[in-house]
């Protein structure tokens, strides 16, 4: 009785999930990348194609420049903020004195196509707070040769790139001694209150201003220039092609710097938005949505990620802690497995994933990482718990004439139940926590306002997802006592409480 209900709320999740994921796809999807001015753009496109009529759904901070990329090119969105030097250097990696015209025509190889310049130029900078560069005598990116103990902290994403940290300091023979990775919206705060020295910016950052930064002169002219452009599918109705054009040539760089200051200051992309089409951003701010129903929408979404998952997880892990309680190689190859699939960093296994052609950016790619991640404590509960159980029992139940599966279901999994559910409640509650990285991928739930928070340095956005995350984490070590009393058998329980 209790596999039929189980089964029949995970058919009814199941298909509350496919409808949800199809049934309102819109027609359009603009995807950001995780920094502000990537947000207000994709706000400011998708104001211009619901103003032609267009379903258009935006989301927000999906990572970096190669997932969105990568979700381009596989048809999981369609269209995006990007920059002619990313271009060029890191998604065609061309060389040479490659010009507009050569990009189109790599990029229609891939079915992208590419919208002409929007007005300026986001060129890469290296930034020093003014204070301590006009203290050491440093105007240009030569001259930190001179300062190789300087804390330098670009963004992750800066140290990867093709005209990124590596080949700037081989450029520039720089030997700076303590280099690492730093999220770019927090690098600012930290170089701000001085505990670093030296970071990457974009040139349009309003924060450059706000902090009175100085920007290193690029004096071997490294960088190249990095026009806001537009990337898109190539199969985009005609429509929403000729309402995006309509943003060419439109931003100049003075008006971008306006728009990052109105995200930074009122900590919404809508309201820098709106200042594009020269509206207050007073009376043009958010939709009528409220705070509470926002983190209720969000955690809907939240809990379908969670539930379907672990019901994956749970008709997955137990079948094959089963097997792994067995002496053997095939035990041990799935512990193992297990174990090697919880070591990868999650941001890289959603990458990963998202190279699937059934999955790509979106639910279904958020729900197989988090089922995954999920499996271990399951697998791993399930077999120790089989594992203790007494040889005096199993030769017990032998001598009854009870058959293996007859031993299993009513001797051998209620004696492992106490250690199979401890699996499942470690897991589920892991999963809670690891879901708000779904958000990075487009998936939703809680780590919307989380990532949006972290790219506006905003603490209040972020504990609007973060306490109802915790909140939700707790219910579900408070449901899981409950279940405790409904599922393991009385006898253990008694023997638990002496």
């Amino acid at each position: 009785m209790k596999l039929k209900i189980t089964a029949a709320v995970f058919l009814l999740l199941l298909v509350s999930f496919i409808y949800s994921a199809c049934g309102r796809r819109p027609s359009i999807i603009v995807a950001s990348k995780r920094f502000t001015e990537s947000y207000v753009l994709g706000e400011i496109a998708k104001r211009m194609l619901e103003n032609q009529g267009l379903n258009v759904e935006h989301r927000q901070g999906m990572g970096g420049g190669g997932i969105v990329w990568t979700a381009l090119q596989t048809g999981q969105i369609t269209l995006y903020p990007e920059y002619t030097g990313t271009v060029r250097e890191e998604i065609l990696k061309l060389k040479g004195d490659a010009g507009p015209d050569r990009m189109r025509a790599e990029l229609a190889k891939e079915g992208v196509g590419m919208t002409g310049e929007l007005g300026f130029d986001n060129t890469y900078a290296l930034v020093m707070r003014r204070e301590q560069a006009d203290r050491l005598g440093v105007r240009k990116i030569s001259d930190l040769r001179g300062h190789p103990d300087l804390i330098v902290r670009p963004s992750p994403e800066f140290l990867q790139r093709q005209d990124g940290w590596e080949p700037l300091s081989r450029r520039y023979d720089l030997a700076m001694r303590d280099v690492r990775g730093v999220d770019h919206a927090l690098g600012y705060t930290a170089l701000a209150n001085g505990k670093i020295d030296v970071m990457d910016a974009y040139s349009t950052d309003a924060q450059i201003a706000e902090f009175d930064l100085v920007v290193l002169e690029d004096d071997l002219k490294f960088f190249p220039q990095y026009k806001a452009v537009f990337l898109y599918r190539l199969d985009i109705p005609p429509e929403a092609l000729k309402a995006l054009n309509l943003l060419v040539g439109t931003i100049s760089e003075e008006k971008m710097i306006r728009l990052n200051a109105e995200a930074e200051r009122t900590k919404d992309y809508t309201k820098a938005a709106a200042l594009y089409f020269e509206e207050s951003p007073k009376t043009a701010g958010k939709s009528d949505e409220s705070l509470a129903w926002n983190i209720a929408r969000w955690t809907f979404r939240h809990l379908e990620l969670v539930s379907i998952s672990m019901l994956l997880a749970i008709a997955a892990g137990l079948p094959l802690g089963i097997r792994a309680s067995r002496p053997g190689f095939a035990g041990q190859l799935i512990l193992g497995a297990a174990g090697v699939i919880q070591t990868i960093p999650s941001i890289a296994l959603l990458t990963m994933l998202i190279a699937v052609p059934f999955l790509g950016i979106g639910t279904a790619t958020a729900i197989v990482a988090l089922f995954l991640y999920s499996l271990l404590p399951i697998v791993r509960n399930t077999a120790a718990g089989l594992q203790d159980i007494p040889g005096s029992l199993r030769e017990s139940a032998e001598v009854l004439g009870l058959e293996p599966r007859a031993r299993l279901i009513k001797i051998y999994l209620p004696m492992a139940s106490r250690a199979i559910l401890a699996g499942i409640k470690t897991s589920t509650i892991i999963n809670v926590g690891t879901a708000t990285l779904a958000a990075f991928i487009g998936g939703g739930g809680l780590g919307e306002p989380i990532v949006s928070g972290l790219a506006l340095n905003d603490t209040s956005t972020v504990l609007k997802g973060a306490i109802p995350s915790a909140v939700l984490a707790l219910l579900v070590q408070f449901a899981f006592n409950g279940l405790d009393r409904l599922l393991i058998p009385k006898g253990l329980r008694l023997t638990e409480s002496k």
